[in-house]
Parts: C-alpha cells; sequence; structure tokens
C-alpha cells in the first residue's frame, strides 16, 4: 500500500483502538484528552514518515508514540497535580496510569467497553452514532456532517452534548454485568443497525463514505459475535442482515452513480461470499428460542437474494412482513409489505393497502403507488410521480424517478 493510502487506511483502523485505550486509562472526563493524543499521533505519522519512511511495523510505531504521548501528559499532570493544582483546587484531574496497556486483547476489550458507553440510553441515538462513528470508526467531522447530510457545527455540537453525557453522568468503560447484558446489548444492536442503514440507505452521494459505515457497522458487530458473553442468536441476525444487504452494494449503482432497482441487478455481481456467511450466520441465529425484528429482516433479506419470481419466494416475504410488524410496528416496513403483498394478491389490493398509509409526504410511498399504478392508470401514476419527483432529496434519486415518468 503507497504511503498517501496507508495513513488514511490505518486512521481508520487504528484512530477507535487507540482512543478506546486511552479513554480507559483517563476515564471519561478526559475523553478530549484521549482523542487529542490520538490525533497527534497521526499527525506526527504525517510529518515523519514521508521523509524517514514507513517504518516496518506501522502499527506498532503508532502503538509507540501514542504511548510515549500519553505518558508525557500524565508526566506534566502529576506536576500540575502536586504543585498548582492544589492552590487553584482543579477538579477531576488525569489520574496517573502506571502504563498504557495496547496489547490485542486490551484494545479489542476497550473498544467493546467503549460501544457500551457510547450506547448509553441517556444518550440520544444521533449523538450515539455520532460517537461510534467519530471514537470507534475514526470517522473525521467532515465526514460524520456529509453522512448526516448536515454540517460541522450541527456534528461538533452534537459530539459535545454526548462527550458531556459520557463525562458527567457517571457513565463507566466496563462490561454490564450478567443481570444487565440482555437490556443493555438492546441499545447497542440498535446503533449498529442505524449506522449500517445510515450507509445502505443513505441519501448522501459518497458511494465510499456510504460503504465505509457499512463496514464499520459490519466489523463491530463481529466483535460482538467473537466475545462469548455476547455472541447472542439476535446478534447473529442483526450479522446475517447486513451480510445479505451488503451482498447486493456492487449491483445498486451503475458507472454513471445512478440507482439500479431490484429488479434491473446484475445477479452476477451480488457478493455470493457474503451471501454465503448471512446463511451461516443465520443459521447460527436459529439457536435458542429467541425470536427479534432482525431475525425476520434477516429472512426477508435471505429471500431477496434469490432473484427468482416465485410465488413462494413472495408468499415468504409477505409472511415474513406480517410477522414483523406484529412484533415492531414501522410505517415503512408497512410500505414494503405491500409491495409483496402486490406481488402475491395483485396491484389492486396493494394499492389500497398503501393509500391507507397515507405516507404523503415521503417519495417512497408515491414512487410505490406510481409503480402500482403504471399498468391500470397512467395518468394516477404520473401524479404520484411528479409528486416522489418533488420530494426526492437527492439528485440520483430524481433521476431514478425521471426515468419512471419517462418510461411511462
Amino acid at each position: 500500500m503507497q504511503q498517501q493510502e496507508l495513513i488514511p487506511h490505518l486512521f481508520r483502523t487504528e484512530f477507535g483502538r487507540i482512543t478506546a485505550v486511552l479513554c480507559k486509562s483517563f476515564g471519561f472526563q478526559n475523553i478530549t484528552i484521549a482523542e487529542d493524543v490520538t490525533s497527534e499521533t497521526f499527525l506526527t505519522a504525517l510529518n515523519i514518515w514521508p521523509y524517514k519512511g514507513i517504518p516496518d511495523n506501522p502499527q506498532a510505531w503508532l502503538y509507540t508514540v501514542a504511548k510515549n504521548k500519553a505518558k508525557n501528559i500524565l508526566a506534566r499532570q502529576q506536576i500540575f497535580n502536586e504543585k498548582i493544582s492544589p492552590a487553584l483546587q482543579t477538579e477531576q484531574p488525569v489520574q496517573e496510569v502506571m502504563e498504557i496497556d495496547l496489547t490485542d486483547r486490551n484494545i479489542t476489550d476497550s473498544q467493546l467497553q467503549m460501544l457500551f458507553a457510547v450506547c448509553n440510553p441517556s444518550i440520544p441515538p444521533e449523538g450515539q452514532i455520532g460517537l461510534a462513528l467519530r471514537i470507534l470508526c475514526g470517522f473525521g467531522i467532515d465526514e460524520i456532517a456529509h453522512a448526516f447530510l448536515t454540517n460541522k457545527e450541527t456534528i461538533n455540537k452534537r459530539l459535545f452534548r454526548a462527550k458531556e453525557k459520557l463525562r458527567t453522568g457517571g457513565v463507566k468503560m466496563e462490561f454490564p454485568a450478567k443481570n444487565e447484558l440482555s437490556s443493555r446489548l438492546q441499545p447497542v444492536l440498535t446503533t449498529l443497525y442505524l449506522l449500517f442503514n445510515e450507509g445502505y440507505y443513505s441519501e448522501t452521494d459518497n458511494e465510499i463514505l456510504r460503504k465505509d459505515l457499512c463496514d464499520e457497522a459490519m466489523r463491530l458487530v463481529k466483535m460482538l459475535i467473537n466475545y462469548p458473553p455476547t455472541n447472542k442468536p439476535e446478534v447473529n441476525a442483526l450479522f446475517a442482515l447486513m451480510c445479505f444487504q451488503a451482498s447486493r452494494f456492487k449491483a445498486r449503482i451503475d458507472k454513471n452513480g445512478e440507482v439500479i432497482l431490484y429488479d434491473d441487478q446484475d445477479e452476477n455481481l451480488w457478493d455470493k461470499q457474503l451471501i454465503q456467511n448471512g446463511v451461516l450466520y443465520l443459521n447460527k441465529a436459529s439457536q435458542g428460542d429467541s425470536l427479534s425484528k432482525y431475525h425476520i429482516e434477516a429472512g426477508i433479506a435471505y429471500w431477496h437474494t434469490i432473484k427468482t419470481d416465485t410465488i413462494e419466494k413472495w408468499e415468504n416475504i409477505l409472511h415474513l412482513y406480517n410477522h414483523l410488524l406484529a412484533i415492531e410496528y414501522s410505517p415503512i416496513a408497512a410500505l414494503n409489505r405491500t409491495y409483496a403483498l402486490a406481488k402475491v394478491n395483485g396491484n389492486a389490493i396493494a394499492i389500497a393497502e398503501a393509500e391507507k398509509l397515507g405516507l404523503v409526504n415521503n417519495h417512497f410511498y408515491h414512487t410505490l403507488l406510481g409503480e402500482l399504478y403504471k399498468g391500470t392508470d397512467a395518468l394516477k401514476a404520473k401524479d404520484h410521480l411528479l409528486q416522489a419527483l418533488r420530494l426526492a432529496k437527492t439528485d440520483r434519486d430524481r433521476k431514478t424517478i425521471y426515468a419512471k415518468i419517462e418510461a411511462l
């Protein structure tokens, strides 16, 4: 890997690992110091490597530099605490730490503990995702702002509020007790589910960023699977869902950056290994007697890996949507169900069900009705597609809808 590619790659993979360990050492009251030390470590690499060359073991070099910078801060803070702080009565000093442990085991433990910490219920969902992206995934503020289709100022404020919750809320970096693990795991899974969806269904046109979001969500779920106490059926089901969805990533966008709808996708571009992994983890998820929404959504995604348009396929998908809505109702899931309903019982019944939802401010709603009316009422189909065009938020979606209007 070339030098200009290596440092960004290492930043993505190592920023979260180093920051998590330093947060564990310094405490959340000094989370900014942990981030600063990590950032300065990569800045040092940027300043030195172009002139002295890439070290034989770049990862170990970063860990050594981060350790030394952290120890220097601790030494300065100790002097401050002994000679200056008593007079100033400074609160919450950095605690003295004898050693910064950057072994593989402690890095993994620290990242998992950080994951549970940032997914604390006291932090709003958008703050949880933002912290996960920043601290655990090494995303820059610009990237997070782009992912959320907002500006840097908004993201900085969101992250500041979330960090304040960590600092002042008594949140600790530790594994939940056994009797709390199940309840604490749920917000973690929700955050990772939303993080993946932020990439897969994102309205940003940055294809690389969207894939990175999905990859990071899958990496964090895999960490939960590899940690025995959190290797639960619902975790395996979520990973299976992500595998099935990610398998079609390359087939969803053409060379011009335009969306390719499911029916028009080239099945040869689907990632067969990811589909096999999805089947493997869905089978693992079937052990035990628990059934989560992730199990059902993974089942729906599995049937979508079978391109053949059979009545059996759509009957199974419709049955799964019925079950999903009974467990956790969602207007978007109900909207998606109507497409399966059309495949099984015809467009007229599906139109009636879709219109009951009344999602008049949603462009997917109007796009679906445009499709369902296409064969029987071209005027209504066009009207819905024009409304979808007006509500669409990205050029990519507008191009897709406009092509449907042209086809009429």
